[in-house]
């Protein structure tokens, strides 16, 4: 993780006092901020076998079980890249290869989870899963794409939305907790493959949204 503050999320939570403990403490134990967005890329690993196993699975409780564990590492993931950013600017413990850090994990654990997500719908029987999951995750990618496209450009970093990375594992949250009591109405996948279309489409819109943007910006 890197001191660069222009190419920082703006997020509420990292005032929260939880959090600013979590960091201290991670500080004070010399834990060097790239081995926190390390391990968030570890728990998009897991998150994504989860879900990719989840969807195999008839039997309820065990398929319920996965997907809450899957939306756990979800959010964990997020929280590695919170305390990572708090690690490295509130403590001074960023490094030279901070910017890899800060921006690589996060692309390659937002393709494991999408397109982990993609082939659990795919696995539960829903044929193309696979493939809109990974559509999903292109797009995630293309969303820091061009916002570091402008950064390129010397504007300032786009985090708009609608589907931003905090929006879109907030949507793939809320997806694997659905997807837990899916057996009681007898779905098997829909709702993964339902909320992949939902968060591909976002997904687009940012890209065209965030291209705008940084055209007009670069006209004006």
């Amino acid at each position: 993780m890197t001191q660069d503050l222009d190419n920082r999320r703006p997020l509420k939570v990292r005032d929260a006092a939880l959090a600013r403990r979590m960091a201290r403490r991670l500080a004070e134990a010399k834990v060097d901020p790239d081995v926190v967005s390390a391990g968030g890329v570890a728990f998009a690993v897991l998150g994504g076998a989860l879900i990719m196993a989840a969807g195999a699975l008839d039997g309820w409780l065990l398929r319920a079980a996965l997907f809450g564990l899957a939306a756990a590492c979800i959010q964990a993931r997020l929280l590695c890249n919170l305390l990572d950013g708090l690690v490295a600017v509130e403590h001074g413990r960023g490094g030279p290869a901070g910017p890899i850090w800060n921006e690589l994990p996060d692309r390659v654990a937002d393709v494991l989870l999408l397109a982990g997500a993609g082939y659990g719908a795919q696995s539960a029987g829903i044929y193309g899963g696979a493939a809109v999951g990974w559509i999903a995750a292109v797009l995630a990618v293309l969303t820091a794409y061009v916002r570091e496209l402008g950064r390129g450009l010397g504007q300032p970093a786009d985090f708009s939305g609608p589907m931003a990375k905090q929006h879109r594992m907030a949507a793939l949250t809320v997806i694997c907790l659905v997807s837990m009591f899916e057996p009681l109405w007898r779905g098997h996948g829909q709702v993964l493959l339902g909320g992949l279309v939902v968060i591909a489409a976002g997904g687009l819109v940012t890209v065209v949204r965030r291209t705008g943007n940084l055209a007009r910006a670069l006209r004006g």
